[in-house]
């Protein structure tokens, strides 16, 4: 999956860099370049990653346990949003989970996040509940979101 000025690729060790650039832009509290490297060898990792040519746009990344998947991050570079990398990025986690089976995807943005509230969602999630206080700096509630790929059974 791809777009006019970028590719969506599979996490590899030169793109920790420039993600690691990316959190420090996006989040109060961002992941370190160790952390996102200790990813390479999870083996419950599935990292998508933007790129153009060798310059990381954004990444989006889940863990995908049994049959559930949970996004850990989405980020888009701020000069790069507004491009649809974002909505790519979501969509190729959806596609990989409904590729390997799971029974959902589930996620947590921040209450006043609403761009990224929108675009999840655009990509089918639905508000699931919430958890007080859930983020630092600032202080926010966390909105659980989910998006369903499989019927649920009563």
């Amino acid at each position: 999956m791809g777009g006019r000025d970028y590719s969506i690729v599979s996490l590899s060790p030169e793109h920790i860099r420039g993600m690691a650039e990316i959190e420090r832009l996006c989040f109060s509290t961002p992941w370190t370049e160790e952390m996102l490297a200790g990813e390479l060898t999870n083996p419950h990792a599935v990292y998508a990653v933007a790129l153009n040519h060798v310059r990381v746009l954004g990444y989006a990344g889940m863990h995908a346990v049994v049959d559930e998947g949970y996004i850990t991050n989405v980020a888009v570079h701020p000069d790069a949003r507004r491009q649809g990398i974002g909505n790519a990025l979501v969509q190729t986690l959806v596609g990989y989970g409904r590729d390997t089976g799971l029974a959902f995807l589930t996620l947590e943005a921040r209450a006043g996040n609403r761009e990224a509230i929108t675009l999840y969602t655009s990509c089918g999630f639905e508000e699931a509940g919430r958890r007080s206080g859930y983020y630092e700096e600032p202080k926010e509630d966390a909105v659980l979101m989910t998006l369903w790929l499989k019927e649920r059974h009563a």
